[in-house]
């Protein structure tokens, strides 16, 4: 029998009541809750962090018929309970009442929820009155979720963004000088501003973004995955027996110690609903912002960032750190981690993402943002397959030659290096690209089942060039060396684009 799936539900309490599959995280819960008092965890959107918060705070609220079967059931103390007091900044209207007054009102609604009546005026002080209040029935759980929205969503408005964040270093302020009132303090959001610029005065804040003990508190693992969905991977497998692996391979790969990897959730469960391949995360958001920053820098080839520990775990919102905010947004994830720790190489999580935000890139490279280039990308795929040239070079003619006059204008050259550095990238072949900007061209190796290619692409000069200099390249570079007892056929083809009339004016074809 199918389960139900909690697509978009945040309730511990609902899930648990109405018979949703729930993987249980109070293991973990546990550890945290008993090891430490103040906790900060980055992770992305509709990765499960508000469920969590609603986890701890049923918890602490003492609320134990809904943990029942659940890890945690025999092991917690449900005879002491304590008052909650929690904040979502997702949902008090802060855009439409202003930050203070959207805070102040949150507070009252938290008092009112726990038979309090508050008198001070303003939010800081009332927020610091509301915690002494509520201790008398027992130490105060402080759950803070979505803190970083206020200045996030303010991007754009860097002095409202500096406002807000001003606001929030006072709010957070206040906690420290009611240690002796809190039992517990858990904050959640998805970029981490530097300790400094939010919370310089919780210099006792555990910030486990990067600790593998909590790596899976949110997320799928694939243990998790295979003893939760059992009976919907058996009855997949039936038809499509490598299954698992194209699951992984679509929406597993993320991980925060190089140790644990997690599935994104949230596509997860909607896959299990409609078994089909789909981008279920990126379409409910899609990153037109940072898509439009990228363009800006002519950043393109995302995959190559290499960042410090330190680097990663801070977010400027002046001068945004774009390897920075594509981790902390989920667009990129750790790939590597230098044996020192010192570097972190990242790279996309898996096909979901790289797939949709590349054509997003492409899209806006094309000065065609939100079309996507699926079927010329299909087109050049199929042809290369096949081993059929002239209908790759109609496929690459679709995209670069529908690129309006005013996209290619400001700088040509770059525009050209992107459209082929990224449609060659998003075919989801074997590839290997190379840009040589003093040059004006590009170069790629791509593998197939019966065809390994190393094109040439250059820009305004003859395609009899481009196969001279892909002879050139093999004797330099030996990029074909490691195939050279492989039976697939091996053939150069020189491209030769014009920026006039922004099309393919000339290739040649020569087998290797």
């Amino acid at each position: 029998m199918l389960q139900q799936y909690p697509i978009g539900l945040q309730s511990f309490q609902e899930i648990r009541e109405g018979g949703y599959v729930y993987v249980d995280k109070t293991q973990a819960i546990y550890q945290l809750v008993k090891t430490g008092k103040y906790y900060f965890l980055s992770r992305p959107r509709r990765f499960g962090k508000s469920l969590l918060v609603d986890t701890i705070d049923k918890l602490f609220s003492g609320n134990k018929e809904l943990f029942e079967g659940l890890w945690i059931y025999d092991k917690w103390d449900w005879t002491q309970t304590h008052p909650v007091i929690r904040i979502s900044f997702s949902n008090i209207g802060v855009r439409t009442e202003g930050l203070e007054v959207a805070i102040y009102r949150s507070l009252e609604t938290n008092a009112r929820r726990l038979g309090l009546t508050l008198n001070e005026s303003s939010y800081d002080q009332k927020f610091k009155e509301l915690i002494e209040k509520a201790s008398v029935n027992g130490r105060v759980v402080i759950l803070i979720d979505e803190y970083d929205k206020p200045i996030i969503d303010f991007l754009e408005e860097p002095e409202l963004a500096e406002a807000n964040r001003a606001i929030m270093k006072n709010f957070y302020s206040i906690i420290k000088d009611s240690d002796e009132y809190i039992r517990f303090l858990f904050i959640t959001g998805v970029s981490q501003f530097s300790q400094v610029s939010v919370f310089s005065d919780l210099n006792n804040l555990r910030n486990i973004t990067l600790t593998s003990e909590f790596s899976s508190l949110v997320g799928i693992t694939q243990e998790e995955l295979e003893a939760n969905f059992s009976e919907e991977i058996a009855a997949l497998q039936k038809d499509r027996p490598d299954i698992l692996t194209q699951i992984k391979d679509w929406y597993d790969g993320y991980t925060w110690d190089m140790k644990t990897w997690v599935y994104n959730p949230f596509s997860l469960l909607n896959f299990m609903v409609d078994p089909e391949f789909d981008p279920y995360w990126y379409e409910t958001g899609t990153p037109t912002f940072l898509i439009r920053l990228l363009k800006k820098e002519w950043k393109y080839d995302v995959e190559t960032y290499q960042m410090g520990k330190q680097s990663l775990s801070n977010f400027n919102t002046v001068n945004p750190n774009m390897g920075a905010l594509l981790f902390q947004t989920g667009y990129l994830t750790i790939k590597n981690i230098s044996p020192n720790r010192k570097v972190y190489d990242l790279g996309f999580p898996n096909l979901e993402v790289k797939s949709s935000f590349l054509d997003g890139l492409l899209g806006a490279y094309r000065g065609m943002e939100g079309v996507d280039s699926v079927a010329e990308m299909d087109v050049i795929k199929k042809a290369l397959k096949e081993g059929d040239i002239p209908a790759m070079i109609l496929g690459l003619n679709a995209i670069i030659a529908t690129t309006p006059y005013d996209v290619w204008k400001p700088d040509t050259e770059s525009i050209f290096h992107a459209q082929t550095s990224l449609i060659f990238r998003l075919l989801g072949l074997e590839v290997y690209s190379e840009v040589h900007s003093a040059q004006g061209r590009c170069d790629v190796l791509v593998k197939t089942a019966q065809y390994i290619y190393v094109l040439e692409l250059k820009l305004d000069g003859t395609g009899g060039e481009a196969l001279k200099q892909i002879k050139v390249d093999l004797k330099a570079r030996g990029y074909l060396t490691p195939y050279a007892a492989d039976p697939r056929k091996k053939i150069a083809v020189g491209i030769s684009f014009s920026s006039k009339t922004r099309q393919v004016e000339e290739y040649l074809v020569e087998e290797l």
